[in-house]
């Protein structure tokens, strides 16, 4: 995964936020903890982890639950070594039950670019299938794919 370092600019602020998007949406744990310090700290919802392993093991178990995960991530506000995002992704469970969760995640990042601290806050919606909006394989959103703004949300 490509590094963008601070201070970041409207731009690069941009492309990390995307970058984060494709590497989440790839599923592939070992992979997305790459871009974080290996002491980073989260709180994901009321979970709190510490370091990569835990990252990758969070990773592993979430992507076990949430099935056919697509995710869209949109700058919300950034300064030099900070970036706010907000989000949308769509999954369901083993029963079959569709789900769009809604969220705002505050980024830190160190002089090398290594997201150090992930502060996520997340809400579930139920969704009927026939609700979903992100329709695209599974994998890196396409470019011409609307984005949250795009779709209303």
């Amino acid at each position: 995964m490509s590094v963008l370092a601070p201070p970041f600019t409207l731009q690069t602020a941009i492309q990390k936020v995307r970058l984060a998007e494709d590497g989440w949406n790839s599923r592939n744990p070992e992979r997305v903890s790459l871009v974080y310090t290996p002491d980073s700290r989260w709180r994901n919802r009321a979970e709190f982890v510490n370091g990569r392993a835990e990252i990758v093991a969070f990773l592993t178990r979430k992507w076990a639950k949430e099935l056919d995960y697509r995710l869209i991530k949109e700058i919300w506000a950034f300064t030099d070594d900070r970036i706010a995002v907000r989000f949308a992704y769509e999954w369901h469970d083993d029963s079959g039950n569709w789900f769009r969760s809604y969220g705002n995640e505050n980024w830190e990042f160190d002089s090398q670019g290594l997201m150090q601290r992930r502060y996520a806050c997340i809400n579930d919606l139920p969704i009927k299938e026939s609700e979903r909006k992100f329709h695209w394989p599974l994998g890196r959103r396409p470019d011409d794919h609307p984005g949250l703004s795009d779709l209303g949300l």
